[in-house]
């Protein structure tokens, strides 16, 4: 797996609270080791907005998206076309390095729960190349 890709054009990234840019937290995961989540989704999907609107604000709410570098990309974008497995939306997209310095891709293909998301985040968190300072040792109920 190749490491994800630096997008060429910045209007593919969504600008929402709690989100960074890609580029932003592409760049923050190369420093600081943290693994990269990436939300690909677009406003006209159901899935996409709950993701969007409720799972991932109480993923922030409850402190796990401090252990991670997080954007949200426009379905729709070219640059989506890089990341996307498949055209179902939403994807929810981990990438984690290991100390080897290989990537790891783990990926949720709809809108899921907010234990799926920490479950991945945790994994994700366990497989950093460099460890994250404070270890995640719960899941948000």
């Amino acid at each position: 797996m190749c490491g994800p890709a630096v997008p060429l054009a910045l209007q593919a990234v969504m600008l929402v609270s709690g989100a960074q840019t890609y580029v932003e937290a592409y760049e923050d995961t190369q420093t600081s080791g943290k693994p990269l989540v990436v939300l690909v989704g677009a406003d006209w999907c159901p899935g996409c907005v709950t993701m969007k609107s409720s799972v991932m604000p109480r993923m922030q709410e409850s402190g796990y998206l401090r252990h991670v570098n997080y954007a949200q990309i426009d379905a729709e974008s070219e640059f989506a076309g890089q990341l996307l497995r498949g055209s179902s939306i939403p994807q929810l997209i981990v990438f984690s390095q290991s100390a080897d310095g290989r990537w790891h891709r783990e990926q949720i293909i709809g809108a899921t729960s907010d234990q799926a998301v920490a479950a991945a985040i945790h994994r994700a968190v366990g497989r950093s190349a460099r460890p994250v300072s404070t270890a995640i040792s719960h899941y948000p109920q």
